[in-house]
Parts: structure tokens; sequence; C-alpha cells
């Protein structure tokens, strides 16, 4: 197994370097056909959400269906992808960031129903109760 990298991602999604892109589009094909074993962790996975809202300026349900495409793609390998999977939705629907949304994904898998912060996102999360200390 082979850990794959937020730019090799990226350069797939966004088909922004055409020679890059078809490279990592025949790695994904690996991937999928079984040839090739790849693993994501969740760090990938959020810096390929922030570089797409951020570098490439894509809307959030955008980035949601690319990520939910990752995620659902055979054979590839994730730390937490349930977790991801419940991220990227409240980050779309619940309009918080990614990062956040992780966060609350996080706690709702862990049964905690508090959380000591500044970020008034949080508040957004009706199901949390967001604390200041």
């Amino acid at each position: 197994m082979k850990l794959v990298d937020a730019n090799i991602i990226i350069r797939f999604l966004t088909n922004d370097h055409k020679r890059k892109a078809t490279s990592c589009r025949k790695l994904f094909e690996s991937v999928v056909k079984g040839k090739v074993a790849l693993f994501i962790t969740d760090m990938t996975i959020a810096e390929v959400v922030w570089v797409l809202e951020k570098v490439y300026k894509c809307h959030r349900q955008e980035i949601r269906l690319k990520i939910e495409a990752i995620c659902n793609t055979p054979n590839l390998h994730f730390q937490n992808k349930e977790l991801i999977l419940e991220s990227i939705i409240l980050y779309d629907l619940r309009n918080i960031d990614f990062i956040d949304a992780y966060h609350a994904a996080f706690m709702n898998k862990e049964g905690i129903k508090e959380i000591y912060s500044y970020d008034t996102h949080f508040n957004r999360l009706t199901e949390l109760v967001r604390l200041e200390p």
C-alpha cells in the first residue's frame, strides 16, 4: 500500500495540468482495477477541501460531490471514511469550515455533546453545545 498526497488528488479532480492530470487519472484507474493500493489520510482530505475552496474557488456542493466521489472509489483506503463523509455533508449543508465539520462528526461518533470554542460556527449545529471558558 502507498500513501497518496493531496496534490495528486487535486490534479485528478481539477485537470488543471493536462500531463499530470492524465498520469493521476491512470493511477486512479489502476486503483479501481485493484492493481495499486492507495491510502488517504484525513489530513489529506482536509487539504484537498481547503485547496478546492480557497485556490480553485469551488462551491461547497461541488467540493462535496468531488470528495464523495473520491470516498466511493473502489479500492481506495481511508483513515476514517465514514467520518469524512459525515464531515463533508456538514461542511456543505451547515456552511461551516471543513475542520469544524470534522470535529462535529467526531464528537457525534464519540457521543461528545459539548465543545469549548470561540468559533461561533458551532452554533449552527443544534445537536452540540458551544462553551466558552
